[in-house]
């Protein structure tokens, strides 16, 4: 049983030696930098996805204020809201039909 545990010591040994360390340190630093990039990319999304959001809130809050303002629009257009309007200036709608002029 004691002889079935040092062969895997040994080979875990070899292989964290110091020479092998040092000969795949560039691959480590690859795998840190894709790990930190990784990393990034993860954020990134998370901050636009939150701007898109709050894109979207001011854009359905801009599509409120356009719909009130149209109604308001339409309201104040009808002939009814234009005349009461126009009364303090003064005008009045015609009630006599309009006349051709004729060129001679």
């Amino acid at each position: 049983m004691t002889e079935n545990k040092t062969p895997q010591k040994n080979i875990l040994k070899a292989l964290l030696n110091y020479e092998w360390v040092l000969k795949n340190i560039p691959f480590f630093l690859f795998l840190s930098l894709l790990a930190v990039l990784y990393i990034a990319n993860g954020h990134m999304a998370d901050r636009t996805i939150r701007q898109i959001n709050s894109i979207n809130n001011d854009l359905k809050e801009l599509q409120y204020v356009y719909k009130t303002l149209k109604s308001e629009v339409m309201y104040k257009t009808e002939e009814a809201q234009i005349v009461k309007a126009s009364a303090p200036l003064g005008l009045i709608v015609s009630k006599d039909m309009p006349e051709r002029i004729k060129n001679n």
